[in-house]
Protein backbone atom coordinates (compact mmCIF):
# COMPACT_ATOMS: atom_id res chain seq x y z
CA UNK A 1 0.00 0.00 0.00
CA UNK A 2 0.96 3.55 -0.87
CA UNK A 3 1.91 5.74 2.38
CA UNK A 4 -1.15 8.05 3.24
CA UNK A 5 -0.12 11.82 2.30
CA UNK A 6 0.60 14.00 5.34
CA UNK A 7 -1.55 16.30 6.23
CA UNK A 8 -0.57 20.46 5.85
CA UNK A 9 -1.88 22.23 8.69
CA UNK A 10 -4.39 24.97 7.41
CA UNK A 11 -2.47 28.25 7.03
CA UNK A 12 -4.05 30.58 9.38
CA UNK A 13 -5.29 33.88 7.22
CA UNK A 14 -4.37 37.18 8.47
CA UNK A 15 -6.40 39.27 10.68
CA UNK A 16 -7.90 42.50 9.12
CA UNK A 17 -5.72 44.99 10.16
CA UNK A 18 -7.10 47.14 13.15
CA UNK A 19 -8.51 50.48 12.76
CA UNK A 20 -6.62 53.24 14.72
CA UNK A 21 -7.87 53.89 17.88
CA UNK A 22 -9.54 57.80 16.88
CA UNK A 23 -11.97 56.00 14.18
CA UNK A 24 -13.24 53.83 17.10
CA UNK A 25 -13.56 56.36 19.48
CA UNK A 26 -15.38 58.62 16.56
CA UNK A 27 -17.81 55.82 15.95
CA UNK A 28 -18.62 55.49 20.10
CA UNK A 29 -18.99 59.30 20.20
CA UNK A 30 -21.23 59.29 17.33
CA UNK A 31 -23.62 56.59 18.89
CA UNK A 32 -24.22 58.43 21.77
CA UNK A 33 -24.53 60.99 20.24
CA UNK A 34 -28.61 61.49 19.53
CA UNK A 35 -29.79 62.96 16.07
CA UNK A 36 -30.51 66.84 15.76
CA UNK A 37 -33.95 67.27 15.89
CA UNK A 38 -35.58 70.03 13.50
CA UNK A 39 -37.40 73.07 14.93
CA UNK A 40 -40.91 72.84 14.05
CA UNK A 41 -42.28 75.83 12.58
CA UNK A 42 -43.51 78.45 15.16
CA UNK A 43 -46.95 78.78 15.62
CA UNK A 44 -48.52 82.72 14.31
CA UNK A 45 -49.26 84.91 17.49
CA UNK A 46 -52.04 86.96 16.80
CA UNK A 47 -51.81 90.78 17.83
CA UNK A 48 -52.36 91.41 21.28
CA UNK A 49 -55.86 93.60 21.48
CA UNK A 50 -54.59 95.84 24.65
CA UNK A 51 -50.59 95.53 23.91
CA UNK A 52 -48.57 98.32 21.66
CA UNK A 53 -51.68 97.86 18.93
CA UNK A 54 -53.81 99.43 21.03
CA UNK A 55 -51.44 102.19 21.98
CA UNK A 56 -50.84 102.91 18.40
CA UNK A 57 -54.27 103.33 17.87
CA UNK A 58 -55.06 105.65 20.54
CA UNK A 59 -51.86 107.86 19.24
CA UNK A 60 -53.43 107.97 15.89
CA UNK A 61 -56.74 108.68 16.68
CA UNK A 62 -54.96 112.06 19.31
CA UNK A 63 -53.18 113.36 16.24
CA UNK A 64 -56.47 113.27 14.08
CA UNK A 65 -58.32 114.94 16.91
CA UNK A 66 -55.35 117.56 17.04
CA UNK A 67 -54.91 118.24 13.13
CA UNK A 68 -58.93 118.39 12.75
CA UNK A 69 -58.77 121.03 15.91
CA UNK A 70 -55.94 122.94 13.42
CA UNK A 71 -57.33 122.72 11.00
CA UNK A 72 -60.90 124.29 12.26
CA UNK A 73 -58.94 127.40 13.39
CA UNK A 74 -57.46 127.79 10.00
CA UNK A 75 -60.51 127.85 8.43
CA UNK A 76 -61.91 130.23 10.86
CA UNK A 77 -58.88 133.04 10.23
CA UNK A 78 -58.64 132.60 6.67
CA UNK A 79 -62.45 133.42 6.65
CA UNK A 80 -62.18 136.53 8.49
CA UNK A 81 -59.40 137.59 6.38
CA UNK A 82 -61.16 136.93 3.05
CA UNK A 83 -64.78 137.60 3.27
CA UNK A 84 -66.31 140.28 4.83
CA UNK A 85 -68.89 141.69 7.43
CA UNK A 86 -72.33 139.43 7.50
CA UNK A 87 -70.67 136.66 5.42
CA UNK A 88 -67.52 136.24 7.54
CA UNK A 89 -70.02 135.47 10.39
CA UNK A 90 -72.10 133.19 8.01
CA UNK A 91 -69.21 131.19 6.96
CA UNK A 92 -67.86 131.10 10.82
CA UNK A 93 -71.56 129.34 11.89
CA UNK A 94 -71.44 127.05 9.47
CA UNK A 95 -67.74 126.06 10.51
CA UNK A 96 -68.55 125.44 14.23
CA UNK A 97 -71.70 123.56 13.45
CA UNK A 98 -69.54 120.75 11.54
CA UNK A 99 -67.28 121.72 14.32
CA UNK A 100 -70.07 120.89 17.17
CA UNK A 101 -71.64 117.84 14.80
CA UNK A 102 -68.13 116.57 15.90
CA UNK A 103 -67.54 117.07 19.06
CA UNK A 104 -71.12 116.58 20.15
CA UNK A 105 -71.05 119.45 22.35
CA UNK A 106 -72.44 122.48 20.34
CA UNK A 107 -71.53 126.03 21.47
CA UNK A 108 -74.13 128.95 20.49
CA UNK A 109 -72.49 131.60 17.98
CA UNK A 110 -73.21 134.40 20.78
CA UNK A 111 -70.76 132.76 23.30
CA UNK A 112 -68.28 134.05 20.60
CA UNK A 113 -69.29 137.47 19.61
CA UNK A 114 -70.03 138.55 23.31
CA UNK A 115 -66.89 137.45 24.35
CA UNK A 116 -64.95 139.12 21.08
CA UNK A 117 -67.09 142.64 22.25
CA UNK A 118 -65.44 142.31 25.92
CA UNK A 119 -61.94 141.65 24.66
CA UNK A 120 -61.77 143.91 21.82
CA UNK A 121 -64.23 146.53 23.15
CA UNK A 122 -64.36 145.93 26.99
CA UNK A 123 -68.14 145.91 26.39
CA UNK A 124 -68.61 143.91 29.31
CA UNK A 125 -67.37 143.15 32.89
CA UNK A 126 -68.38 139.34 33.02
CA UNK A 127 -70.14 136.59 30.98
CA UNK A 128 -71.69 133.74 32.71
CA UNK A 129 -72.56 130.81 30.35
CA UNK A 130 -74.48 127.31 31.08
CA UNK A 131 -75.07 123.98 29.53
CA UNK A 132 -78.73 124.11 28.01
CA UNK A 133 -78.90 120.24 28.44
CA UNK A 134 -81.87 119.94 26.21
CA UNK A 135 -80.59 121.42 23.39
CA UNK A 136 -77.17 120.31 24.08
CA UNK A 137 -75.32 123.84 23.48
CA UNK A 138 -73.59 126.41 25.77
CA UNK A 139 -75.20 129.62 25.64
CA UNK A 140 -75.08 132.82 27.33
CA UNK A 141 -76.86 133.39 30.60
CA UNK A 142 -76.27 136.83 32.14
CA UNK A 143 -73.82 139.60 30.99
CA UNK A 144 -72.40 142.68 33.34
CA UNK A 145 -71.84 145.77 32.76
CA UNK A 146 -68.38 148.07 32.68
CA UNK A 147 -69.01 149.10 35.73
CA UNK A 148 -70.05 145.99 37.54
CA UNK A 149 -67.46 144.99 40.47
CA UNK A 150 -66.35 141.76 41.75
CA UNK A 151 -69.14 141.43 44.31
CA UNK A 152 -71.89 141.56 40.89
CA UNK A 153 -69.84 138.89 39.12
CA UNK A 154 -70.01 136.74 42.37
CA UNK A 155 -73.57 137.38 42.85
CA UNK A 156 -74.28 136.00 39.55
CA UNK A 157 -72.78 132.52 39.92
CA UNK A 158 -75.36 130.17 41.38
CA UNK A 159 -74.58 128.23 44.71
CA UNK A 160 -75.82 124.57 43.46
CA UNK A 161 -75.40 124.46 39.88
CA UNK A 162 -72.24 124.44 38.11
CA UNK A 163 -71.28 127.73 35.22
CA UNK A 164 -68.21 128.56 33.14
CA UNK A 165 -67.63 132.58 33.38
CA UNK A 166 -65.13 134.98 32.14
CA UNK A 167 -64.30 137.75 34.42
CA UNK A 168 -62.06 140.83 32.65
CA UNK A 169 -59.79 141.47 35.66
CA UNK A 170 -58.31 145.40 35.99
CA UNK A 171 -55.34 144.91 38.68
CA UNK A 172 -52.05 147.58 39.25
CA UNK A 173 -48.84 145.96 39.22
CA UNK A 174 -45.92 146.64 41.41
CA UNK A 175 -44.00 148.95 39.20
CA UNK A 176 -47.70 150.83 39.71
CA UNK A 177 -48.76 149.60 36.14
CA UNK A 178 -52.60 149.35 35.09
CA UNK A 179 -53.26 146.18 33.30
CA UNK A 180 -56.06 143.90 33.32
CA UNK A 181 -56.48 139.99 32.13
CA UNK A 182 -59.22 137.52 31.13
CA UNK A 183 -59.95 135.01 33.53
CA UNK A 184 -61.48 131.93 32.61
CA UNK A 185 -63.88 130.15 35.65
CA UNK A 186 -65.16 126.58 35.53
CA UNK A 187 -67.62 126.90 38.39
CA UNK A 188 -68.51 123.67 40.22
CA UNK A 189 -69.85 123.65 43.99
CA UNK A 190 -69.82 120.64 45.72
CA UNK A 191 -73.96 120.76 46.08
CA UNK A 192 -74.42 120.42 42.19
CA UNK A 193 -75.46 117.33 40.64
CA UNK A 194 -73.05 114.70 39.84
CA UNK A 195 -74.64 114.22 36.55
CA UNK A 196 -73.79 118.06 35.59
CA UNK A 197 -70.07 118.54 37.08
CA UNK A 198 -69.07 115.51 34.56
CA UNK A 199 -71.02 117.29 31.92
CA UNK A 200 -69.17 120.64 32.74
CA UNK A 201 -65.86 118.76 32.89
CA UNK A 202 -66.36 117.27 29.45
CA UNK A 203 -67.34 119.55 27.39
CA UNK A 204 -64.68 122.64 29.28
CA UNK A 205 -61.80 122.39 26.93
CA UNK A 206 -64.22 122.01 23.76
CA UNK A 207 -65.76 125.00 25.21
CA UNK A 208 -62.61 127.04 25.56
CA UNK A 209 -61.07 126.42 21.99
CA UNK A 210 -64.01 128.95 20.80
CA UNK A 211 -63.03 132.06 23.00
CA UNK A 212 -59.81 132.67 21.65
CA UNK A 213 -57.59 135.46 24.07
CA UNK A 214 -58.16 133.47 27.38
CA UNK A 215 -54.87 134.23 29.84
CA UNK A 216 -55.69 132.30 33.16
CA UNK A 217 -57.78 130.03 34.21
CA UNK A 218 -59.51 129.42 37.29
CA UNK A 219 -61.10 126.04 39.05
CA UNK A 220 -63.65 126.60 41.88
CA UNK A 221 -65.87 124.85 44.31
CA UNK A 222 -66.33 127.67 46.88
CA UNK A 223 -66.71 131.25 47.00
CA UNK A 224 -63.11 131.23 48.56
CA UNK A 225 -61.14 129.35 45.55
CA UNK A 226 -61.72 132.59 43.55
CA UNK A 227 -61.91 135.02 45.90
CA UNK A 228 -60.27 138.09 44.58
CA UNK A 229 -56.67 137.47 46.59
CA UNK A 230 -56.96 134.20 44.36
CA UNK A 231 -57.26 136.44 41.12
CA UNK A 232 -54.33 139.00 42.57
CA UNK A 233 -52.28 136.34 42.71
CA UNK A 234 -52.52 134.79 39.45
CA UNK A 235 -52.86 137.91 37.73
CA UNK A 236 -49.22 138.70 38.96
Amino acid sequence: MAPKAEKKPAEKKPAAAEKPAEDKEKKSVAEKTPAEKKPKAGKRIPPSKDGAGSAGDKKRRKAKKGTETYKIYIFKTSVRLVLPGELAKHAVSEGTKAANAASGMAVNDDCKLKFLELKAKRTYRFIVFKIDEKQKEVVVEKVGEPSSNYDDFAAALPTDECRYAIYDFDFVTEENCQKSKIFFIAWSPDSSRVRSKMLYASSKDRFKRELDGIQVELQATDPTEMGLDVFRSRAN
